[in-house]
């Protein structure tokens, strides 16, 4: 019954269709279509890169390439901040580029007891920063990431010059319905024994998670797999904070938050996956209606909740674009 629940979480309902239609603002990324995504970093270069920041939150897991401002990458579940090996690739020449590990996922190490929800995950990003000697960052975020992301704009505006968002979690959707499944499999707690699964069954992976998240799942890589699932089940706690991780998505942690995103100044640009049902275009829309500083938005056709991986250099172009307007 277990494996029946996860199947149809990852196939079904992860299943995603092309959402069409523009307005002003926005820009379909028709060229993108049939680009071969350019090769990222290996898993070993990226392990070699790891850092670990000692904060009272624990021991928080980073990579950190290039130099000069520093921009802040923060990834979705249940990834880690592997998800932006390409990005950092392309923009370590003209960036500080730092990529940390949320807790509760990936490799940082925090206590039992340790809050995982998304504000405090937003008070151990202003924690690392301060212990990376970092006032302020652009920011490029995903999936849940981008919900952390939006709530460290409002407690730190300040901190933050630009804007980046990939298809996540907006008020009005937060937790979007596709993942009630997935916070319920963590409730029950079945959600690590489903994803272990992955580390021995490739085939399963591919076609069931990963065929929901990426464009073309036979991309998604071994090693790539072992990456991303070998921390969330090497122990017992780390299974339960990856439950625990889950469970906090809800109650919706942006609940009354658009108020404070429409008073922002910062420049904001969104890049979505046109073929995510997930966080679905209207998604991209709404932001953009709300943040006054809205630089648009850019649909990247045939891309679902994780072409960030896939399309690295479109992620890298719009970095660039959206920090000339800073």
């Amino acid at each position: 019954m277990e494996r029946r629940q996860f199947l149809k979480w990852t196939g079904a309902t992860f299943a995603a269709g092309v959402v069409s239609g523009c307005v002003s603002r926005v820009d379909t990324g028709r060229a993108v279509v049939g680009a071969a995504p350019s090769q990222p970093l290996d898993a070993a270069a990226f392990r070699a890169t790891r850092r670990f920041a000692n904060l009272p939150f624990g021991r928080i897991a980073y990579v950190e390439r290039g130099s000069g401002d520093a921009a802040l990458f923060l990834h979705g579940a249940p990834l880690n901040g592997f998800q932006w090996r390409g990005a950092i690739d392309r923009l370590s020449s003209s960036r500080r580029c730092i990529a940390p590990d949320f807790m509760g996922l990936g490799y940082s190490e925090v206590p039992e007891h340790q809050s995982l929800a998304a504000d405090a995950q937003a008070s151990m990003l202003a924690a690392l920063l301060d212990a990376l000697g970092i006032s302020a960052v652009d920011i490029i975020a995903s999936d849940s990431g981008g919900a952390v992301a939006q709530l460290f704009l409002v407690r730190h505006p300040e901190r933050v010059r630009t804007l980046l968002l990939t298809d996540c979690d907006t008020e009005p959707n937060s937790p979007p319905p596709k993942v009630m499944p997935v916070i319920e499999m963590a409730r029950a707690g079945t959600l690590a024994d489903a994803t272990a699964r992955w580390l021995t069954d490739t085939a399963l992976a591919r076609s069931t998670f990963g065929a929901g998240v990426f464009r073309d799942p036979s991309r998604f890589a071994e090693e790539t797999l072992e990456y991303y699932v070998t921390p969330l089940v090497s122990s017992p706690l780390r299974r339960a904070q990856y439950h625990a991780f889950h469970v906090a998505l809800a109650p919706n942690p942006l609940a009354g938050i658009e108020a404070d995103l429409r008073r922002s100044q910062v420049p904001v640009r969104m890049v979505w996956g046109a073929s995510d049902d997930i966080f679905p275009q209207a998604d991209a829309h709404y932001l953009d209606r709300t943040f006054p500083r809205s630089q648009g938005i850019r649909f990247v056709p045939g891309a679902k909740l994780f072409f960030q991986e896939e399309f690295p250099d479109v992620i890298a172009e719009e970095a660039r674009r959206l920090w000339r307007v800073a």
